[in-house]
Order: structure tokens, then sequence, then C-alpha cells
């Protein structure tokens, strides 16, 4: 493995210089969150596409604008504790992010041709939950306050905002093909600060209330266990926030290459 990767890095580069680079990227997103029990679900992974505009300084930094997209998801029925089967909460959210990031290259990509890197930056993502109901009926659940956000019985309750703030770090690998192509690996997580891409952070709230409120859908969505509703009853851990991530294989190439200018 040690001569593998002193064989990946130590071929020799030429013609790297200063420009405008285009990337794009197809791979997997996914989620961590009250819904799941592992750092990376993979039973959960589903699509994603990233599009990034990059200025390749030549040097080991290089700046990036981009945008993402993707689906996130989570159901109780795949994870392994009974807690949590029982608990039977499931969501679906596409993710759809604008973002700003800083590469640093960990070998000097005017000597190497192939190298790793890590980012770092910061962006801009839209979510919006939704489940499905015991009918197979398609259901936003912000709207529904399944945990008493927005309602006066319970004003320490905030309605969470569907667009925020992220927090990108990650790492990836990157080779040149032939001076004209960029190929990379890349894995990137997003350091959130809301505890609500899944719908479910805390406690649950007082059932006949929530019905009263915002219906008894709402009630009936915010809890699906079997049986009725306990003190013991589990629904969220408000001690962490939600995180969501992307992966994937993306290809480059100058700009000047996808226009025709030399």
């Amino acid at each position: 493995m040690k001569i593998l990767f002193i064989f990946l890095i130590a071929i020799p580069l030429t013609g790297s210089a200063q420009e405008w680079q285009a990337e794009l990227m197809a791979g997997v997103a996914g989620y961590n969150g009250d819904l799941t029990q592992h750092r990376v679900n993979l039973e959960e992974l589903r699509p994603a596409v990233n599009f990034d505009i990059k200025y390749n300084s030549g040097d080991f930094v290089n700046v990036r604008f981009g945008l993402a997209y993707g689906r996130i998801g989570a159901a109780d029925k795949n994870n392994t504790s009974q807690l949590l089967k029982d608990r039977n909460l499931s969501f679906v959210s596409n993710i759809a992010e604008i973002n700003a990031i800083v590469e640093v290259s960990l070998a000097d990509p005017e000597t190497y041709t192939s190298y790793p890197y890590v980012l770092g930056g910061v962006g801009v993502f839209h979510f919006n939950p939704f489940t499905t109901d015991d009918q197979g009926k398609k259901v936003f659940l912000r709207p529904l306050s399944t945990e008493g956000e927005g309602l006066k019985e319970y004003p320490d309750r905030k309605k969470y905002a569907l667009t925020q703030m992220c927090i990108p770090v990650g790492l990836g690998w990157r080779m040149l093909l032939k001076q004209k192509w960029i190929l990379s690996i890349e894995f990137g997580y997003r350091i959130t600060f809301t505890d609500y891409l899944d719908d479910v952070s805390t406690s649950y709230v007082n059932l006949s209330v929530l019905a009263q409120e915002k219906g008894a859908e709402a009630a009936a969505l915010s809890y699906r266990g079997k049986g009725p509703l306990t003190a013991a009853d589990i629904r969220g851990n408000p001690a962490n926030k939600d995180v969501y991530y992307f992966g994937g294989l993306k290809i480059g190439t100058a700009l000047r290459n996808l226009f025709g200018h030399r």
C-alpha cells in the first residue's frame, strides 16, 4: 500500500497554471441525526449532484463556488434498536445548497499529478422535510408543528427556518488525466445549526392540544408508535445538531477547454 501511495503522487505534473475551471460531481447524499444510529448510513444514501466554478491558483490553495442538490432521508424501520423501530418515524427532504469553499492541497500541484486535499468553507442550504401518511399521501411536516413549534402552549419551541447556513468540511483525492481532465473523489460533511432536518428534535407534546391547534393529521404524524403515548417514549435528542453530506466522483476541466479558447 505504501508503494502504491508513493507511485500515485510521484508522477511529475506539467502545464499547471492559474485558470478558472468547471467541475461536475455525481454521487450520493446522506444525513446523520435523530433517525440514524451511524455517522454514515449506507442504507439511506440517495442521489446527489454538484457543480463548481473554481479558481485554480496553480499552488496549494484554490477557491471554488458551487451549487449542490441531493435528497436525504431516514426511517426508523431501518434502525437496529427496537426502541427506534417502535418510534416508527420517517422523513425525506431535498437539499439545495450554494457554497464558497477553500481547498488546500496536501502535496505540491506543480510537482505531482495525483494528491489528496482538504476543504472548508461556508454555505446556505434549503430543506423541507416530508413524510408519507398511513394512506400513502406525501405530507410536509413543518406546517404541522409536530413538536409544538410556534404554538402558544409551547412558547419555548420556535418555528425552524427552512433556509439556513452550513459549514462544509471534507477531503478528497485529485488526479490529472492527460493534461486536460481532472478526476476527483470527494466527501464533504455539512455542519448545520439546526436539529430539524428530520423534523425531530426533542420531546412529544400533548397530542390533544396538537390535534386541536393543527388537526388530527398533525397528532397522528407526531406520534406513530403502537399503543398510547407514555412518558417513556422518546422522540428526539436536542443535544446534537443534524448534519448532511455529499460524496462522489468529480470530473473537471479548464473553462478554456469547454469554450474552445487556447
